[in-house]
């Protein structure tokens, strides 16, 4: 089996060649990303290997289909990339990673929650200037406080536990059923108008659907705690971009931890560093100091 992969780095290449050693598939790995124009590339490989910043429409399906292609397998969990619609006519399978680390994501959640409590990137960047003064560096105990979770699916889950942990109340909002762990642990399942309005951090842990998209909109913003903290590890599209800007400038949102962002296509697995970033929206949230 001929198996090529797109927009692979040198990760990539150590992974998938010490996996393929009991297998002794043909791997190609491209740079690259895949679109209509690239697909030609895959000409001749019964597999290709997509990963998020891929563009798998319409017309790259078809050129890949006419290649040879008759399976898609997903470098994600995420497949809003992908033509569903046209795969299936085609005949082409598609498959996803079935989910991620729920420890490993929801820790990670944790982790921003921390670092931006604490203002730690703020206490780095000064001690290595060998400023040692504590103005600004203020946090707040999470003992006590009121942790809202969107989304209590497996990530969502381990990270309700972990901050039940911390000695927060947990609210939950998931229009699916009640997950058992959570209401043993004393989590209370609220309307999401109740969450926002209660929590004094928000983290979201729900799947990009027509249902979520921007469900943290500038209203929803609004109705959140003043100064209260958000944190986003699920799907970038979940929240509207243009409207955090104006919730930070004027103080409605206290703190922001973004491990996705809504238009990170071109921009994340990327080096940027030695050129004008191009996305307004995400250069304005850059000069708020967390």
């Amino acid at each position: 089996m001929r198996m090529i992969l797109f927009s692979s780095r040198q990760y990539d290449v150590e992974t998938f060649t010490e996996a393929n050693a009991a297998h002794r598939y043909e791997l190609h790995f491209q740079e690259s990303h895949l679109n209509s124009e690239t697909a030609v590339l895959a000409r001749g490989y019964e597999v290709v290997c997509p990963f998020v910043n891929d563009r798998v429409d319409a017309a790259a399906l078809e050129h890949l289909h006419a290649g040879g292609t008759r399976m898609i397998a997903l470098r994600s969990a995420g497949f809003n990339h992908v033509d569903l619609a046209t795969a299936e006519r085609l005949g082409i399978a598609v498959a996803r990673v079935p989910a991620y680390s729920p420890h490993a994501v929801a820790e990670h959640a944790v982790g921003l929650v921390l670092a931006l409590n604490r203002r730690l990137p703020r206490a780095v960047a000064r001690t290595r200037e060998g400023d040692f003064s504590l103005h600004g560096l203020l946090g707040f105990d999470l003992h006590g406080k009121t942790v809202g979770v969107i989304g209590t699916g497996m990530i969502g889950r381990v990270f309700g536990r972990i901050m039940s942990g911390f000695g927060m109340r947990v609210l939950a909002y998931d229009p699916g059923t009640p997950a058992d762990d959570l209401l043993a642990l004393g989590a209370r399942y609220v309307t999401l108008d109740t969450l926002l309005a209660e929590s004094d951090i928000v983290s979201l842990h729900c799947p990009l659907l027509p249902a979520t998209y921007h469900l943290i909109d500038a209203a929803a913003l609004a109705r959140m705690k003043r100064g209260a903290m958000l944190i986003n590890t699920g799907r970038g599209g979940l929240v509207e971009s243009n409207a955090l800007v104006g919730a930070l400038k004027d103080g409605q949102l206290g703190h922001l931890g973004l491990d996705v962002y809504e238009e990170e296509g071109g921009l994340v697995f990327e080096d940027h560093s030695n050129l004008p970033l191009q996305d307004d929206v995400l250069a304005r949230l850059l000069m708020f100091r967390m």
